[in-house]
């Protein structure tokens, strides 16, 4: 997938036809539940929230990881635990959750931001992958098994999450305040920094920024807002499994941001909504989903470079939309 170069006027054209797009995404994400199957939807939303918090290191600072998965995974094994075991919270069993998955994050972003390129990205999944089998071993994980019957429980004690509705509205609550939080960082000098990073990193050196820095905070925000949507999955199916940790994750959430656009704020999350869909459409078909999702990345590799939302943004239609907001 090739990138555009960005210039100002491309950039605010493109967040005028983003604000467009997100207007509508939340009228149409409030309006859901009245004709789709809120389960299926709080699995999109809490899958696009990982796609977009792997879009920031990606997207926005230039760092391919394979290992985002343990940081999904591991926080909704920390989440699933502290919920079920300790007794907490719903909001407070996520909060624990995206602390583990920020430590993790730190540490694995320590050691991958250490190189660059494939060399960088392997570290990510070797890591990952001690720490599936870390999950493998752990007795708080219960091995294959996982940890089933996680209870929702009542949010700050007094809304009662095993109503569908109530969840749904929490977990939508969540993914929109999500979104604003990876908005806010990649609008603020710091988001402009990771930008100057991910276009010439020696550059950025020689302008004195301290790169390692920058590219280890991005990678523990990534890897804080990957286990905000990974506790909130875990909550939403009530179970937490291997399946969670391991590799084939890693690579789902890389093929949803490609397929979405990277380097966007709305890509990843429909490049999330048509991996989820296609799942969920041929889990009962006897056409393998993998088969599916293939040809629909070679497709999108071979005519939509730069993801599905990259070509809208590119097409006339992008453009008039951008105009007229621009006025």
């Amino acid at each position: 997938m090739q990138r555009a170069t960005v210039t100002p006027a491309t950039e605010r054209k493109r967040w005028n036809t983003e604000t467009t797009l997100i207007l509508i995404g939340i009228l149409a994400l409030v309006l859901a539940p009245l004709y789709f199957y809120p389960v299926f939807l709080m699995k999109v939303l809490c899958f696009a929230l990982f796609a977009c918090a792997f879009n920031l290191l990606l997207g926005y600072t230039g760092i391919l990881s394979f290992g985002h998965a343990a940081f999904f995974g591991g926080a909704a094994y920390f989440t699933a635990h502290a919920v079920k075991e300790w007794g907490l919270t719903p909001e407070l069993g996520i909060l624990v959750g995206m602390v583990g998955a920020a430590l993790l994050g730190l540490v694995i972003g320590f050691l991958a931001i250490r190189r660059q390129g494939i060399y960088s990205t392997m570290i990510t999944l070797a890591l990952s992958q001690m720490f599936f089998f870390f999950c493998l071993q752990a007795p708080f994980t219960h091995g294959e098994d996982g940890i089933q019957g996680i209870p929702r429980g009542h949010l700050f004690g007094l809304i009662d999450l095993k109503e569908p509705l109530n969840m749904y509205f929490f977990v939508l609550t969540v993914f929109l305040l999500g979104m604003l939080a990876i908005w806010r960082i990649i609008n603020s000098p710091y988001g402009m920094i990771l930008k100057s990073i991910r276009e010439n990193e020696n550059r950025a050196i020689s302008l004195g920024y301290t790169v390692s820095r920058y590219k280890l905070g991005a990678f523990v925000m990534s890897a804080t807002l990957a286990g905000l949507a990974g506790g909130l999955k875990a909550l939403v199916f009530q179970f937490a499994t291997l399946t969670d940790v391991s590799w084939q994750m890693s690579g789902e959430v890389v093929l949803m941001t490609l397929l979405g656009g990277i380097g966007t704020l709305v890509g990843p999350i429909f490049g999330a909504a048509l991996v989820t869909t296609l799942g969920n459409y041929f889990a009962t078909s006897e056409l393998p989903v993998t088969l599916v999702t293939g040809i629909i990345f070679m497709i999108c590799v071979l005519i939509f470079r730069r993801g599905i939302v990259g070509e809208f943004y590119a097409s006339r239609l992008g453009r008039r939309l951008a105009r007229s907001r621009t006025g």
